[in-house]
């Protein structure tokens, strides 16, 4: 099997994951909008869930949403270029642009989690949820699921700038 179609399986299943995420957030804020309108009940645990899911659900989504194309670009003047310089383009956007920042992303943020983890950093609010490197931890996780959605879109569009050089090698032949 294809390394390309293996990443894309993996990617997927992430973006399932995202949908799942998604889920649970809507029944965790139609739980908490029922709970406080009409039991006149807040809790700051689930409120605080809210954002985990979202947070969570985003930044695996970036990865997803890079791999289904979905990123909002100049679409003005990229869907007037060719298929081969569309993928030029996502190649060098890819390694010279979205690689380097998800890079610097996951350097700074392993030692952020790191340090949350250490000092059992928790929620400041009573009732809040523990563990918030738990939360923190989404941030390099998610920066290395992009990477490897960086290189699924690389070799993707690699296979597709081949495929055309080689159909464009069948015509003049």
């Amino acid at each position: 099997m294809k390394v390309t179609t293996q990443l894309t399986r993996i990617i997927d299943y992430v973006g399932l994951f995202c949908a799942t995420l998604m889920c649970l957030m809507l029944l965790n804020v139609f739980y908490d909008v029922v709970m406080r309108y009409l039991f006149d009940d807040v809790s700051i645990g689930m409120q605080e869930l809210e954002w985990h899911l979202f947070a969570a659900m985003f930044m695996f989504g970036i990865g997803y949403t890079l791999k289904e194309d979905g990123h909002v670009r100049v679409d003005v003047f990229y869907d007037r270029t060719s298929n081969k310089t569309k993928a030029w383009i996502n190649i060098i956007g890819s390694l010279l642009l979205a690689l380097p920042i998800t890079l610097i992303i996951f350097y700074y943020s392993v030692g952020y989690t790191y340090e949350a983890y250490e000092m059992g950093e928790g929620s400041a609010d009573p009732g809040g949820l523990p563990n918030r490197w738990i939360i923190r931890s989404v941030i390099p996780t998610s920066s290395l699921f992009v990477v490897l959605c960086i290189v699924q879109v690389v070799l993707v569009q690699i296979e597709q700038f081949k495929n055309q050089i080689d159909v464009q090698t069948e015509e003049n032949s």
